[in-house]
């Protein structure tokens, strides 16, 4: 059994001083304020926080010094893919991987772009592993897009939308199709039911209407998620908003967190590249945090690098948060909402020995990681020691 000593740790729940966190193989084994016997001291650290995680990334997709032309984000054959597997286009060589171990962001959800009306199936990942099936660790729902990128597309292959309502009556097409398919086979009797079969693409659907599989949702506007809710209540799907970034009143979010339908809030610091971003601004995260909707943060790499994760917490801390709240989004809250936290987010008994150990203050402009550990092995140190 291995331990540090952390003068300050972030548990991803809570704030604690001059505590031993122990781990042994892949796991915590628990924090305490003396030194477990027979555990072997490896390090002394000012703070300790657990490892970010990103939930909404093109991370290993869109790959770093490859021109854009060859980013696999989209498959531009038509417009509506249930089967493709984001999985299917990682490459673990990405340099960007490394850049964001060494600030402490060890896993993401990677998704499809939003150039399609539906793109296809997310992974969750770990940042540190030799080759993309190593890679999983978890699987968070189909990528779908509304607003204004899906009918940017027009001039890609298959037939393509012009319109939002054009890219909503594509989709809910599909959606009629598949629920009316549903109805005649519960109506039907005998051998005759089981002569309606479902496609492989037919059965994605019929899970997104079962609730089985979460719909993850690119969309930015506030009547595009209007839109979308319409979807919603029309064919029971289970959503998340992901981005919101032009959502500049509170309404929209208070419906949300009526829902309960989670939020992947950014990505922040980026620039307002197209019409639908016009009220983009960090000053909307207040509204986001008085609608008391769960959201977690994302950089949608790469529009924000992966490594500047922890940086746009600093927009939740000028809005009021503590530096424990802003660490506990990108931890704690980003595991929640992917469906991990069992595994990671909080540094607590039985959960991944995935932490990163600071030389100072992480929201000191100069302090830097010293020491990052991934599921107990130890994945960057500046200068090698004993780990």
């Amino acid at each position: 059994m291995k331990c540090i000593f952390a003068d300050q740790l972030y548990t991803g729940t809570d704030l604690r001083s001059q505590v031993f966190l122990s781990f042994k193989g892949t796991d915590i084994i628990g924090a305490a304020k003396t030194k477990p016997a027979a555990c072997q001291l490896i390090g002394e650290f000012p703070v300790v926080t657990p490892a970010f995680i990103d939930p909404h990334s093109h991370i290993g997709l869109y790959r770093a010094g490859e021109p854009e032309s060859e980013g696999e984000g989209n498959e531009q054959a038509r417009a509506l893919f249930f089967l493709p597997d984001a999985l299917d286009s990682l490459q673990m060589d990405d340099p960007a991987f490394a850049d964001a171990i060494e600030m402490g962001v060890l896993y993401s959800c990677i998704v499809p772009g939003s150039g399609n009306i539906v793109g296809g199936l997310s992974a969750i990942i770990r940042h540190f592993a030799n080759n993309s099936s190593e890679a999983l660790v978890g699987r968070a729902g189909v990528k779908a897009a509304f607003g204004y990128n899906p009918m940017s597309t027009r001039n890609w292959k298959g037939e393509r939308p012009t319109t939002r309502m054009g890219a909503v009556g594509m989709f809910r097409e599909k959606l009629y199709q598949v629920r009316d398919k549903l109805d005649r086979r519960q109506a039907a009797k005998g051998k005759e039911k089981d002569k309606i079969e479902f496609s492989a693409e037919e059965r994605v659907l019929r899970d997104l209407m079962a609730g089985k599989t979460i719909l993850r949702c690119h969309v930015h506007k506030t009547d595009d998620i209007a839109a979308l809710l319409r979807l919603v209540d029309a064919f029971g799907l289970r959503v998340t908003v992901e981005h919101a970034g032009d959502v500049h009143q509170p309404e929209i979010f208070t419906e949300l967190r009526r829902r309960n339908i989670p939020v992947a809030f950014g990505p922040l610091d980026s620039f307002a590249y197209k019409v639908e971003l016009r009220h983009e601004n960090w000053r909307n995260i207040r509204h986001l945090i008085d609608s008391e909707v769960f959201f977690g943060l994302i950089t949608d790499h790469p529009v924000i690098p992966a490594r500047n994760l922890l940086l746009t917490t600093r927009w939740l801390i000028r809005c009021g948060y503590t530096r424990q709240q802003a660490i506990e989004v990108i931890s704690r809250k980003n595991a929640e909402f992917l469906g991990i936290e069992k595994k990671v987010g909080t540094l607590r008994k039985g959960r991944w020995a995935s932490f990163t150990c600071w030389n100072g203050d992480p929201f000191d402009l100069t302090a830097y990681p010293v020491a990052v550990f991934g599921e107990g092995r130890c994945l960057y140190q500046p200068q090698a020691a004993n780990c």
